[in-house]
């Protein structure tokens, strides 16, 4: 996967380069010379330099001779016969392969392998790129089928269904606007619940669906066959198709018109840097900047280098540390160690699992700001929270809104009395934690969250309908954030066990009160501790750390992000510790 490995790296700035080289379509014509110098720095070598020279120079020529408007048809295949032939020639000496044939193969997607095969691949890449190089929305094109590329190295079978959930909402979205009547509206948007439901259960609910109704059975005295589908779960569908709905809703609800152009919804779906795991972005505010001319700003470049680097360190230095020295140890055998270093195992996952998806998110936030594209906040240091309400107002913000917006208010929110507002809130949560896997532990996770909820508001009521103030002592603020974090701790014993029997154990072994240390090394414990301190830290030195990053000047910020490399290297490990939430 592309983004476990230096090799996003290596993506995201190929992307990067050519996505702001097509602002201009003049430069357009550069396009197939980049895949030539993109071979040839993969593949060192005098014949390949002297190619790239030669045709890079040729291709310059034929973009300073065209205006601004699109590129002249000749010129377009000039360009893409004299780069894809060198291409072509390179592959086919080193492979016996042609430029797609080598594409399709390392996509592991089935080809060809005839000579016939060969010419027409070659043919048909040229005469694709000869149309693409003159069409006027070509940037976004780029970075649509670069997200295609992205989400098709973990597996291509399953672009047909990205593609085809984003080609049913948007042509529903658009049918819901058309509808004459308000019962119409009803019916295609029930025909998304249909579609968008549909998918997530057949992939992502129907095997836990039958297994635990074959459970159920078993309790009885019935002994139903097993029926299951194995079907291999696509990464990242909770996310777009959550996307993918709320722009549907969203018609329905008459906060945004459908929108105009097909390319770009396919993009607002499929944007690489939030396709996998979020954050969940809301149509309103990714698609007018999808529409808007693109601009680059160097202080929001500035920014998104910065947040990459914090996402990195957070990820790789504290998260997949911790992971392989602690926390998956403990939690595959509790009763191997002490009370002492569960209890250390379980404060370890809360600040792996915080640093693992915010710092995805940092990762995502910052390569759209190199892109030109901004997304919102999407964690608020979650675990200064004094309550659960305010857990949820800091943790994963676009999810937990998203509930609200589209699950607790269509529930009926608080309006329709205090019992109703309580199962709501439940309903919304257990609903929440199934969301987050197929797992009954999943349920209990969110269970426990809505039960929280439920007497945040009610004491909340209670204490509102007295005329009591809240006390701003600092000591009961501290004494609240204490409690709120170790409920949330407790909590995601829940979320990491893989069973009520695991989760049973490591409970038992806490009760235990053992204490004996041997497995908590100083150099754990002390990557344990900063990544507790960091988190409470003032805000405003975070702010004023980027801030500072941002006026630096240039050779300044690429020797922190040399440090931050080299800081990296040094903490890396042999195995590679995937993002926790590719798995939803």
């Amino acid at each position: 996967m592309l983004f476990n490995t230096l090799a996003y790296a290596k993506f995201f700035a190929c992307v990067f380069v050519v996505a702001w080289v097509l602002v201009s379509l003049r430069w357009a014509l550069l396009l197939p010379w980049f895949a030539l110098a993109g071979y040839a720095v993969a593949h060192p070598g005098g014949l390949a330099l002297g190619l790239v020279l030669g045709s890079g120079a040729l291709s310059l020529w034929l973009c300073r001779r065209s205006a601004n408007a699109r590129p002249g048809l000749g010129d377009a295949a000039i360009s893409a016969v004299v780069n894809f032939g060198a291409l072509a020639w390179l592959t086919y000496r080193s492979y016996r392969v042609d430029p797609l044939t080598l594409s399709l193969r390392a996509l592991k997607v089935p080809h060809g392998a005839s000579l016939i095969w060969t010419l027409a691949a070659l043919a048909m890449t040229i005469t694709a790129a000869t149309w693409l190089l003159r069409v006027r929305k070509l940037r976004l094109i780029f970075l649509l089928g670069s997200s295609y590329v992205f989400y098709a190295f973990w597996d291509w079978r399953f672009l047909p269904l990205i593609l085809g959930s984003s080609t049913a909402d948007w042509l529903l979205g658009n049918a819901i606007a058309r509808a004459p009547s308000e019962s119409g509206r009803k019916r295609w948007l029930f025909g998304t619940a249909l579609v968008n439901l549909g998918v997530l259960a057949v992939f992502k609910y129907f095997d836990f669906g039958m297994s635990s109704m074959r459970a159920l059975l078993q309790t009885l005295g019935f002994h139903p066959p097993e029926a299951t589908l194995r079907v291999v779960l696509p990464i990242g569908i909770s996310f777009f198709t959550f996307e993918s709905m709320s722009y549907v809703i969203d018609i329905y609800r008459r906060r945004i018109q459908p929108h105009p152009s097909y390319l770009e919804y396919l993009t607002f779906v499929a944007f690489f840097p939030h396709l996998v795991a979020g954050p969940i972005i809301r149509p309103r505010d990714l698609l007018p900047q999808l529409a808007s001319p693109p601009r680059w700003s160097g202080r929001e470049g500035s920014e998104g280098l910065f947040l990459i680097g914090l996402g990195l360190l957070k990820k790789v230095a504290i998260g997949d540390y911790l992971a392989l020295n602690l926390v998956d140890r403990v939690f595959d055998a509790p009763m191997r160690y002490s009370a002492l270093e569960c209890y250390a195992a379980v404060v370890g996952y809360a600040v792996q699992i915080y640093c693992d998806f915010s710092g995805y998110t940092d990762i995502a936030i910052g390569s759209a700001l190199l892109l030109g594209i901004r997304f919102p906040l999407n964690f608020n240091a979650p675990y200064k929270a004094q309550n659960i309400a305010d857990f949820w107002r800091r943790w994963h913000i676009s999810l937990s809104t998203w509930l609200r917006d589209y699950l607790y208010i269509p529930l009926g929110g608080n309006r329709k009395g205090r019992v109703r507002t309580y199962v709501n809130l439940m309903l919304t949560m257990l609903l929440g934690g199934l969301w987050h896997g197929a797992n009954w532990t999943f349920v209990a996770w969110g269970g426990l969250h809505g039960a929280a909820l439920l007497l945040t508001r009610a004491f909340g009521s209670w204490r509102e309908r007295r005329g009591l103030v809240p006390s701003g002592s600092p000591v009961k603020k501290a004494l609240s954030v204490f409690l709120t974090f170790h409920f949330v701790c407790a909590a995601w014993v829940f979320f990491r066990a893989e069973s009520f029997g695991k989760a049973r154990l490591f409970f038992f072994e806490l009760a235990t009160l053992t204490t004996y240390h041997v497995n908590l090394p100083r150099q754990l414990l002390a990557v344990l501790a900063l990544g507790v301190v960091c988190h409470y830290l003032p805000e405003r030195w975070y702010l004023g750390s980027r801030d500072a990053f941002i006026r630096w000047p240039a050779p300044a910020q690429g020797l922190a992000l040399f440090c931050v490399a080299l800081a990296l290297h040094n903490m890396q490990t042999a195995e590679a510790v995937p993002f926790v939430y590719f798995q939803f």
